[in-house]
């Protein structure tokens, strides 16, 4: 038996999205592999806390409302309901969804940045420079690419002078540095902590963290000048705090983070900005940044204007939320930037899904609906099932690595029905197979219930069992009720 390793605690956070636009493939391709992560420690036995949720605040939505001709207000809150509803049909199970105009995350910010403040980290000062409205950031010339931002190459930079107030961003350059030298995993994958640690090392400049009210109204008040609302990025970052309750609540036992997962275009922000926030404000660093890469649709940038925006809602709804979710992470390395094409999709249902898992179940129950006999026998299959192989996999979140393996298993399990010949079989000999079969299945569906939750669930009602936690993926005595149901996926043509 493989003894895992036991964390008291594990906590994950989804960024925040913008509500300022419908949710799309890539924020579900963000949550689905949260959730997939969150789950399989919950399998370890983990005290687990996922949160998710809403950046209501800034520029940008306050002109997206105005748009809509809506209060802001309403507007938001339509948005962040369309996100609540899109995760509970992609069956994703987090612990919190925090919005950044709850009064919970209000206070938190006001009291983070009185922190930091009267640490003498903040300061009154004015800036002039280019503005990207698309960002809600100012750029300096070394970011542009041919003039323009190069996240927001269609909206065109506006030089823009105000009074504002300032964080010393450039004191923790030294410290940060130090801190990426020390700590080699905190961010990932090492491409990003190439680029990030280059950056840095070209020298920090001091960040605007206020707007004016009277160009920005829709924003957390600066509590050292009514005039000034905090800059949308300043108090969005502190929602992975509210939501544990900093500084004293109950739920701060989760603090730190141990996975920050974010998409590369924000690793900036959660890489440097944040833990030079955290430096200021003494307050312990995250265990990890990943940033994961984006998808394309068949070669090509989702665009509206193309019409190839992917509903991750609407494909699961065709095919099913599990397939969708198998898809988006076997498909490629998580750091990766990914292609989806519905070919694609066809083929993995068609190979892994029907072919293997499908095929395997659906056999395996036939094959014991005839069976009279007593099933019962020596475990044989356990050794080719490596169970520490998938929980490294999944520690270092290789996702499509873990998986992986765990087909790898499913295929070894076909091919001990094959090599077996149980249909030839009578008495003990055909209970021993059918024993090491029933087992097989029960330990791949606790393996396979982060990533296929409800294919996990329908193979347990298969095989009369509960879905078990990971120290239970070993052979023992096969106790449940088999009722054949259907094919668990059926072959697209």
């Amino acid at each position: 038996m493989i003894i895992l390793p036991k964390k008291k605690k594990f906590y994950i956070t989804t960024p925040i999205y913008y509500v300022n636009s419908q949710p799309h493939l890539g924020h579900a391709y963000t949550t689905i592999v949260a959730d997939m992560i969150v789950r399989w420690h919950r399998l370890k036995g983990e005290d687990v806390f996922f949160l998710t949720g809403t950046d209501e605040h800034g520029e940008k939505i306050q002109k997206a409302a105005e748009q809509a001709g809506k209060p802001t207000g309403q507007f938001v809150g339509e948005i962040s309901e369309k996100f609540k509803a899109a995760w509970k049909s992609l069956n994703i199970s987090f612990d919190d969804f925090i919005r950044t105009t709850e009064k919970r995350h209000e206070k938190v910010v006001m009291e983070f940045t009185k922190t930091v403040y009267d640490k003498g980290d903040i300061y009154k000062g004015s800036y002039e420079g280019l503005y990207c409205y698309g960002c809600e950031n100012f750029k300096t010339t070394t970011e542009l690419v041919n003039g323009r931002c190069p996240d927001h190459p269609t909206i065109a930079l506006e030089q823009i002078s105000e009074g504002t107030y300032f964080f010393r961003l450039s004191k923790y350059q030294k410290k940060l540095l130090q801190f990426f030298e020390k700590n080699p995993e905190f961010i990932s994958p090492v491409n990003r902590r190439e680029e990030i640690i280059n950056r840095v090392k070209d020298g920090l400049k001091d960040l605007s963290i206020t707007r004016p009210k009277d160009r920005v109204k829709w924003g957390i008040e600066f509590p050292a000048d009514k005039g000034q609302v905090i800059y949308v990025w300043f108090e969005a970052l502190t929602n992975y705090l509210t939501a544990v309750e900093w500084p004293k609540g109950k739920k701060f036992k989760y603090w730190p983070a141990d996975v920050h997962l974010v998409g590369k275009e924000i690793v900036w922000f959660h890489s440097v900005i944040w833990p030079a926030m955290l430096f200021s404000a003494g307050i312990e660093q995250p265990k990890k940044i990943f940033s994961h890469g984006w998808w394309t649709v068949n070669g090509q940038k989702m665009s509206k204007t193309l019409g190839n925006v992917v509903d991750p809602v609407e494909f699961s709804k065709k095919y099913s939320v599990d397939i969708v979710r198998y898809f988006l992470v076997r498909e490629i390395p998580l750091g990766d930037d990914g292609d989806f094409s519905e070919k694609a999709l066809i083929n993995r249902i068609n190979g892994e899904l029907v072919a293997d898992l499908g095929n395997l179940v659906y056999r395996v129950l036939s094959l014991v609906e005839k069976f009279k006999g007593r099933i019962e026998g020596n475990p044989q299959l356990d050794k080719k099932l490596n169970l520490g192989k998938i929980d490294g996999y999944m520690e270092k979140l290789e996702l499509h690595n873990a998986l992986a393996e765990i087909w790898e298993f499913i295929r070894a399990t076909n091919k001990y029905v094959n090599e077996n010949e149980p249909w030839k079989l009578q008495g003990k000999d055909l209970g021993n197979v059918l024993y090491n079969l029933l087992e097989s299945c029960r330990v791949i569906s606790i393996l396979i219930s982060p990533f296929l939750p409800e294919t996990s669930e329908k193979i347990n009602k298969q095989l009369g069992t509960k879905t078990g936690a990971l120290n239970k993926c070993k052979f023992t005595k096969f106790s449940g009720k088999i009722k054949k149901g259907e094919y668990l996926f059926r072959k697209v043509e």
